[in-house]
């Protein structure tokens, strides 16, 4: 699989809320950061962060590209169970065909 395909699994991974295959996809050594997490470790991103899908209503990727070697860009837009609607980008760095590390930069709000 591409490095997008990847990131692409990883994103249904988390949309179905299929664990077993969320931790095929991340690596032991993975770390998460966000604006709300500080560079945490794999635990903690399954305790904290993976539990979080049905908070949201929809989750549409709109653009998803490999970028250098390892890293991969995502620009999404999902909505929450409030109605409310926002846009989110990430790079997401895979190695070896696991997701190793990911930074999350949060957008505001979609306006119609």
């Amino acid at each position: 699989m591409s490095n997008t395909d990847i990131v692409r699994a990883s994103f249904d991974a988390y949309r179905r809320q299929d664990r077993q295959a969320a931790e095929r996809l991340i690596a032991p050594d993975f770390v998460f950061t966000s604006p709300q997490d500080d560079h945490i470790d794999r635990t903690a991103f399954f305790e904290r962060c993976f539990p979080t899908a049905d908070r949201f209503t929809t989750q549409e990727i709109l653009e998803l590209v490999g970028a250098g070697e390892e890293g991969v860009f995502i620009l999404y837009e999902y909505e929450l169970q409030t109605g409310e609607r926002h846009r989110n980008a990430e790079f997401i760095t895979v190695r070896d065909g696991r997701l190793v590390e990911t930074q999350v930069f949060f957008g505001g709000h979609v306006r119609d």
